[in-house]
């Protein structure tokens, strides 16, 4: 995945995270918003979806990496290219995603 990223994006700063154990910030470095912050990226691959426990990980991931946003990209059954993945995440880290500021509150 983060080979595919790097390429597709055209940013060599893209790159594997290195395990930070429980000050983890995710597991791919260097991709940013639209404006330019930070994203915490998080990597599954299992067997069973476990979506709320996963966007519950990549959170604390954010607050570990001072990121903007959180996603994560999880294996879809039966598909191998890394731009079959799916991308999960909540609509506060979309709306980061696409510009909105964080600090906004309803």
């Amino acid at each position: 995945m983060t080979r595919w990223l790097r390429g597709r994006l055209g940013d060599d700063r893209i790159d594997r995270m290195p395990l930070k154990g429980n000050g983890d910030e995710g597991d791919i470095s260097g991709i940013r918003t639209i404006l330019g912050e930070k994203v915490a990226v998080e990597v599954k691959a299992h067997a069973t979806y476990n979506l709320a426990g996963w966007i519950a990980e990549a959170e604390v991931e954010r607050g570990n990496a001072d990121a903007h946003a959180a996603v994560v990209i999880f294996k879809r059954r039966g598909k191998a290219q890394p731009r079959d993945q799916f991308v999960l995440m909540d609509a506060e880290s979309f709306a980061v995603l696409l510009g909105a500021d964080r600090e906004w509150e309803t």
